[in-house]
């Protein structure tokens, strides 16, 4: 509460513009494939660079958070995403996009969605579904405001004069990170002084996280100069969540899934104008897509945190992904504009039910105090599929001419994926439940084990007690010891 919907409102910019605004882009992609005589999978490079720069710059954005805060971070990601869109103006071949518009523009994003999506993590603990479902909401915001406003700016001002607006726009992250304002030591004392004396809240244990605080202490100072590189990176990256069973279960999980995440919403727009749609109907299917996604991401954070899905959440994630890559099978029998929108509603909601749960789910599986680390580890394995998605969907359209072999593949795949994730976190809850069973027998079991040891050592007690019958035995053994040390 209070400061926490100031952040939650400053997440929803960010997150917005990390995740919509490579989509957004996919109505200039037509035009720019024509200025520079290109073929789909070239073009597609750009989004696709962007989306894996994010993505992959992950473990170096939760490194830059723990060392310096998520406020810094947010706002020095803005000012590259504005510098990156700026310079892409000026760009004269599809490779200077790619630097301009892909790396650096992507990597100002990948300082947006991260530190957006960890401090939430530390404002929040009761209402963190609901408060993350927020924030998220920000993606399909942003892209039913992108579409129209692309397809606006380039009718007016042709694709460069539209990155140059775009790119002052994204300056506006620069807005949103001044709203994380840091959590420290003095805020969750004042919070634990209004608790009920001699009652700590658990939202100001939750907030006193030493993330962010800065320390003076000269000897942890010391320490910290004596220890090797390995030792100072796995301070920032948790490495041991890879012998974490449920964290390995959801990251093979999820890059498997983002093989076909992305491509359908990049190619939605110029498979409707090479269907022979209009621009503005084909722009308007993203917004369609968009609006249904706003409403589906709070809606499933509200669903997620009720007492009857929140304790099997992972089924309810596994789920949402095998219910997306269905609406991409079924894709190609929308022959015309109406089988198009309806694929929009139901893509739009698939897609905001995985995106609400995304990060939920791996809290989840990790806690709260690992999730920083366990999100730079996630980003940076996913950033491989994500970057070969959208290309391999334009090869398969440029091989085939047709746009049905890209939905089918990315239907499969995620159908795949959600079947993976429901089997094996059937295994892990099963496991899960295995393992509590054991710790508390043994907890139990030390009483008996204590009991019986204690009745051991009595007997054992009782029979090298010396009574008067063996008293010459005793006195001709330490007879024999004091000879054998020569005296």
């Amino acid at each position: 509460g209070g400061w926490g919907w100031a952040v939650v409102f400053g997440a929803f910019v960010s997150i917005g513009f990390a995740y919509a605004f490579p989509k957004g882009l996919a109505i200039f992609f037509k035009e720019i494939q024509v200025f520079f005589g290109t073929s789909y999978s070239e073009v597609a490079w750009i989004s696709s660079i962007m989306l894996a720069t994010t993505y992959g710059a992950g473990p170096i954005s939760s490194i830059l958070v723990n060392r310096y805060g998520s406020r810094p971070v947010v706002m020095f990601g803005g000012f590259l995403c504005g510098v990156g869109m700026i310079s892409a103006a000026f760009c004269t071949s599809i490779l200077q996009l790619y630097i301009c518009v892909g790396f650096i523009t992507g990597f100002g994003l990948a300082l947006n969605l991260q530190p957006s999506v960890i401090i939430i993590g530390k404002y929040f603990l009761k209402r963190r579904p609901i408060a993350n479902g927020l924030a998220m909401a920000g993606s399909p915001v942003m892209l039913c405001t992108l579409a129209p406003l692309n397809q606006f700016l380039f009718d007016n001002f042709g694709w460069r004069g539209s990155f140059l607006i775009l790119g002052a726009i994204l300056l506006n992250c620069c807005v949103a990170g001044a709203l994380f304002r840091p959590i420290g030591a003095a805020t969750a004392t004042a919070k634990t002084q209004d608790a009920p004396k001699g009652k700590i809240s658990e939202d100001a244990m939750e907030i006193s996280s030493p993330i962010n605080i800065p320390t003076e202490n000269k000897t942890e100072e010391e320490e910290e100069e004596g220890k090797d590189c390995c030792e100072k990176i796995n301070q920032y990256l948790d490495f041991s969540l890879f012998k974490h069973r449920g964290f390995l279960i959801y990251l093979i999980g999820n890059v498997l899934m983002f093989l076909g995440f992305f491509a359908p919403i990049v190619f939605l727009a110029p498979y409707a104008k090479h269907s022979g749609i209009d621009e503005y109907s084909a722009a308007f299917l993203l917004s369609i897509l968009a609006i249904v996604d706003m409403v589906a991401r709070p809606t499933t954070g509200i669903i997620a945190n009720s007492k009857w899905v929140r304790p099997r959440i992972q089924y309810f994630f596994s789920f949402a992904i095998a219910f997306n890559g269905a609406c991409h099978l079924l894709c190609p029998l929308a022959s015309n504009y109406t089988g198009l929108v309806v694929y929009s509603s139901f893509f739009g909601l698939a897609f905001g039910m995985v995106c609400a749960m995304l990060f939920e789910t791996l809290m989840d599986l990790v806690g709260a105090a690992r999730f920083t680390s366990a999100v730079g580890l996630v980003t940076i394995a996913e950033c491989c599929t994500i970057l070969l998605g959208p290309p391999i969907g334009g090869t398969l359209i440029d091989t085939f001419g047709d746009y049905k072999y890209m939905f089918i593949k990315c239907g499969a795949v995620m159908v795949l994926a959600g079947t993976f994730l429901f089997i094996m976190n059937y295994y892990n809850y099963r496991m899960l439940a295995k393992e509590e069973k054991e710790r508390k027998t043994k907890e139990e079991d030390p009483k008996s084990v204590r009991t019986e040891n204690e009745g051991r050592n009595n007997r054992n007690r009782d029979t090298t007690q010396v009574g008067p019958e063996l008293e010459p035995l005793r006195e001709e053994q330490e007879g024999t010891k004091k000879e054998m040390n020569g005296t």
